[in-house]
């Protein structure tokens, strides 16, 4: 079968294409593959570069945030020169000069029942990279009714953990946390973060999405891996 990598693009992620495991037919998944990430924050700013990187051909960006300063410590897509500007067209603007093959849709509005659905539905992975508890408990409802695997990741102070959820009809958000016992939303703001964590986890994070679209290696279903970056340790606990 003919491939649809042009010169430019073989030449771009030939580090990729050397990997028997990905290879030009891995490589055209990626550019024929559509995520959404949700949240363009401290864990959304990492899965965006390197999802962009690595040639996903179709990202979404939902957030309806604006650039503060405090922002700065830990989410590197922006700037100071970005501070009162909204994340996505900031975020948009920044990943276009750094691949000008991937195709951007933006959503400027928090991922609510009113617009879950309709947005969600025209991907094909979807990345949690929110804090807001509720909106993780409606994503993953969503992606039940949709099919649709979640590739979800948490910060907390030095701790991270990311899990991939309703994958192939494995665990979901609920299976781990069956109910939503504390209404308050944990963030940044509130315990702090080591700035340095959100890369952590969100490589981890956008390492499972690609091994998804091209469909290699073991996918952390109904596996939370947990990172504590203090003291180094890395536990993984069945689902």
């Amino acid at each position: 079968m003919l491939s649809t990598l042009i010169d430019k693009e073989l030449k771009r992620y030939t580090r990729q294409i050397v990997l028997e495991e990905i290879g030009t037919l891995g490589q055209e998944k990626l550019k024929k593959a559509k995520v959404i990430v949700v949240g363009a924050g401290g864990l959304g700013s990492p899965v965006l570069q390197y999802l962009t990187a690595a040639g996903v051909g179709t990202i979404g960006i939902a957030d309806k945030d604006i650039v503060n300063e405090s922002n700065l410590q830990r989410q590197i897509i922006f700037s100071e020169d970005d501070i009162g500007k909204l994340k996505t067209i900031v975020a948009k603007e920044k990943l276009e000069k750094l691949n000008s093959n991937v195709k951007f849709n933006i959503y400027n509005v928090f991922i609510d029942r009113n617009v879950a659905k309709k947005i969600l539905s025209k991907y094909d992975i979807i990345v949690d990279c929110t804090d807001n508890i509720e909106t993780r408990y409606l994503i993953s409802d969503i992606s039940i009714a949709l099919n649709k695997p979640v590739v979800y990741g948490s910060v907390y102070k030095f701790e991270g953990q990311v899990s991939v959820f309703n994958y192939k009809g494995g665990p979901t958000y609920r299976c781990l946390f069956p109910e939503n016992t504390n209404k308050k939303t944990v963030n940044a703001s509130d315990v702090g973060v080591l700035g340095v964590l959100p890369a952590v986890i969100g490589s981890v994070q956008a390492s499972e999405v690609i091994k998804i679209i091209t469909e290699i290696g073991n996918i952390l279903s109904g596996k939370l891996f947990y990172f504590d970056i203090l003291n180094m340790n890395s536990y993984l606990i069945k689902i």
